[in-house]
This record gives structure tokens, sequence and C-alpha cells, in this order.
């Protein structure tokens, strides 16, 4: 698959072989067989940015834990709206792996998810106090059906001991489980995705195939242009609708392919260092993902937390991530890609954002000017009685926080969600930016039919079949606790999770 002649004509093209094209492309394929589909990834393997496993937190994103997703208000209470979106969406994706693996194309889910329960943490009397408002607010919502809620040094301890060990006693501390979580290996699932797309009629997968531009023919398709990494030979593809899901790439082919609908849009890296221990008696001893509060300014990615990980069979620990810079958009990237990806389209956005976001510019250079003793120090927080030499650095993927135009007034914003950015005539649809992203790779994948095929939902064409395949397509499930309950405990079946 790395030095095989291209197709000169698909239906679809997908620029970049991670988890987002991996089911996307499963999607489409499902929906419609004989599509011919090329995938082109400009590295030899398959999920080998965000979506390998040791570069993202896999924390089976459900929004169970992670605290920047439920605000303060004001007012002291909390607002819990884009949780349960998060929470929802991970719904799409459990639905699709189990329509997936009654199928047979996912041979076993425990080759990529396993149950893990999902935590909270907090010390300190204000952030205890926020914990116990947060509480209040989601285990009254069905969507957090069976969430725990302790503030007892010894329930915490039964739950996670490593966190408990000399711990201050008399420090104020509290925790929410919810024992329905996930541990997801995206990289695992990407390359099961792609092995099966892989031995499907009309779909070439194609490595070492780096795209360079894209333009619009005078038939309205796309002529994508690629260049072999190794041996330099150019080919051409035309394709009716092209997906950009590059990760960091991605903004530079969404900028070459002119669309006005990209106009203004910018890019701000940020890279992240984890501490990993893969020291068995210590890993065993630790089944959850702990997420702590964010530090104030920083970016969603740097959370905090001690995450259980299990990828390829093995048990391991991972914490962090560790906030920093690099002007690169990829972690195989290159240096001059912030450089290069400044237009003058986007000159003014990404100056005023720059304007407006010094305490993130400060958290960063704090990051990277960190010793090692003070990364210690912030595990320690988590784990007290860690031993750093059973601890090893590990660099984590890059991701790229939007730089948002805001036409209104000439200006710019930085966004830290993921945004889908769409052609008038729908031919062609970018991904931009970070968290969740993977977790919820189904959800996007069905606001690209949305966007792109809405001709194709109806119940002569697509529809029926992504009902199967999903299905509370079109279900509110923030709305419909019948529904949700439901869903949860068939898709909890085949996927070996836990179901209250």
């Amino acid at each position: 698959m790395t030095n095989q002649r291209l197709p000169a004509n698909a239906d679809i093209v997908m620029i970049g072989a991670g988890i987002m094209s991996a089911t996307l492309g499963t999607l489409l394929k499902e929906l419609e067989p004989s599509l011919n589909i090329v995938v082109l990834e400009a590295l030899e393997d398959c999920a080998q940015e965000s979506s390998d496993g040791w570069n993202n937190a896999g924390t089976g994103h459900a929004a169970n834990c992670e605290m920047n997703y439920t605000p303060q208000r004001p007012d002291g209470s909390v607002d819990i709206s884009k949780a349960l979106e998060v929470n929802t969406e991970f719904d799409l994706s459990r639905q699709l792996w189990t329509y997936l693996i009654r199928k047979g194309s996912i041979p076993d889910p425990r080759a990529f998810i396993h149950p893990c329960p999902h935590m909270s943490f907090v010390w300190g009397d204000d952030n205890v106090k926020y914990l116990r408002e947060r509480f209040k607010q989601m285990s009254a919502h069905h969507c957090y059906h069976g969430m725990e809620y302790s503030e007892d040094p010894k329930q915490i301890a039964e739950w996670v001991p490593l966190v408990m060990e000399g711990r201050d006693p008399s420090e104020p501390i509290a925790a929410t489980r919810i024992i329905t979580g996930s541990d997801v290996d995206y990289g695992a699932l990407t390359h099961i995705l792609f092995k099966s797309l892989a031995q499907e009629t009309g779909v070439s997968v194609n490595y070492l195939s780096r795209v360079h531009d894209l333009k619009r023919a005078a038939d309205g398709k796309w002529q994508v242009d690629v260049r072999n990494a190794h041996s330099g030979e150019k080919q051409s593809v035309t394709a009716k609708f092209v997906f950009i899901g590059a990760g960091g790439g991605a903004l530079e082919l969404l900028q070459k392919s002119g669309i006005p609908e990209g106009h203004g849009y910018g890019g701000f890296p940020v890279s992240g260092i984890w501490l990993r221990c893969d020291v068995d008696d210590v890993s065993e001893r630790h089944h959850a993902k702990v997420y702590g509060k964010a530090p104030h300014g920083s970016p969603p990615m740097s959370v905090p937390h001690l995450d259980t990980r299990i990828i390829g069979g093995k048990k391991s620990i991972l914490f962090g991530p560790y906030a920093g810079f690099s002007s690169r958009f990829l972690k195989h990237g290159s240096l001059l890609d912030l450089a290069k990806s400044v237009r003058p389209g986007n000159v003014v956005p990404m100056l005023d954002v720059a304007k407006d976001n010094w305490q993130l510019c400060e958290y960063l250079v704090s990051q990277v000017l960190q010793s090692e003793a003070h990364q210690f120090e912030m595990l320690r927080e988590f784990y007290p009685e860690v031993r750093p030499h059973q601890w090893t650095k590990a660099v984590a993927g890059q991701r790229v926080q939007i730089i948002k135009p805001t036409h209104h007034h000439d200006g710019g914003m930085l966004e830290f969600g993921t945004e889908l950015i769409t052609a008038s005539d729908s031919s062609i649809a970018a991904l931009l930016g970070a968290s969740p992203g993977a977790s919820t790779a189904a959800f996007i994948s069905l606001e690209i039919l949305q966007k792109c095929f809405a001709d194709k939902l109806t119940p002569d064409g697509w529809l029926n079949k992504l009902k199967s395949i999903i299905p509370t397509y079109g279900i509110d499930l923030k709305v419909d606790a019948a529904a949700c309950k439901a869903i949860r405990a068939e898709t909890a079946a085949v996927l070996k999770l836990e179901n209250i």
C-alpha cells in the first residue's frame, strides 16, 4: 500500500489515516458499498499522530470526570450542558462499535476498549464545595445515573488507594466516581478499522503519500496532488468529495483549498509530555481515570489526570499532560508549520487572540521551563508516595487549537474544541481542533453526512441503513431517558463494559 498507483478518479478522498478517516470511511462504506474511496497518509502507517494510544488520553471521552466541561457560574451553580453534549455524543461511538462487532468487522472489543471507572478528585474547601454542587447537578440527570460521591478518605482509598496513601488526613478532599467509564485505545481501533476497510472492494489505502496541493477542477471536482514520501513520484487523484482529517496538518490543506469558508482560520499549537509508569506492582493497584482541576489559564488538554491505560494488553499509568509549546503542527511535522500557517487573511485574528490570551502564553512558558522536580511535585498531589525512578517521560501528540475569525468585528477567538468547516457546495470538509476529538468521531462523521450528504439521508436513500447502525439517530438521549437507558444497556453488553 506504499508504492501502488493511485486510482485516477474516486468518489471520496480522505486525507489522513487517523481515527476520523477510519470512522467516516467505515460509515460511508456501510451506507453505500459501491463507493470508491481513496485514503492518503503521509506516514508509513495509520494512527501515527494524535490517534496513537500513547499520544492521547484515551478516556473514552464521556465527560464523566473532566471538570473543564462543567464550569461554575457566578452564583455557585454548575453548568453541565456541555458535559451532556459530549456524554451523549460518545453514545454514538458506542453504537457504531456495537454494530461493527456484531457484523464481525471488529473481532473482539477487548482489542481496543476496557471498562475503567472515571473519577473527579479535588482538595481544598472551595474545590470540595464545587465538586459537591457538580455532583448534585449531574447525579440528578439520567445521563449520569449511578455516579457516586464521597468526602470520606476511607471510601476514596477503596476506590483509588495510590491517591490516598500518604495524604494529609486533615486536608479536605472529595471525589466522584462512575463505574460505567472506559479506557479506549484509539490507535488499536484505527488499525482494526483500516484493516477491515482495506479489504473492501473499491477502497485504496495509501501510505507514504503526502498531499502537497488540492484544487477545484473545472467540473467542480477536486484534484488532489500527491507526492510519494520516499521516491518523490507525483500522482493525482480526482474526487467528488474530499475530507481533510489530517489533524494538525488540516489547516494548511484547508488554506490550499481556497474555499471562502476557511478564510481567516489560524492555529495555535500545544505540545504535551506525560509521565508514564509501566511497573506492574504500581499499575495493578490503580484502576481508574482520576481527573483534577485545570490550572487557571491552561488549555483543556492540560487538565491533570492519573490515567489507567491498557495498550497492547499491557496496563500502565499515565500522568499529565504537562503542556508545552512547539511550532510544529504535527508530532512528525516541521518547525516551520506555525510560520507557514500565517496568511494575510488570518493575521488579524491571530494577533487578536495573542492580545487576549496572555494567560495561556504565560502558562505554556511556565510549563516549558518546569524542572523535573516541579513535574513530580504536581504528580505528588495525586499520588503522594510516588517514586520517581519508576516513571519515565513520554512525549504526547501535538494539538492545534483553533483560532477562529469573528467576522462581526474583524478579530479572532481561541477555540478549544473541534470545528467542522465545509464548502457551500458540500464538496469538501475539513476538521480542525483538538479535544474531545477521537471519542466523538462517530458524532463528527454524522455531522459530515448531514452537511455534505444531506440528499442521501432520506428513507429511499441512506436513512434506514443509518438507523440500523446508529439506532438512536434522531433521538435526543439528553431528553429521552428510556432510550438512553436501553441503548447503554445494549452497547455495554456487546462492548463488555459495566452498566448500572
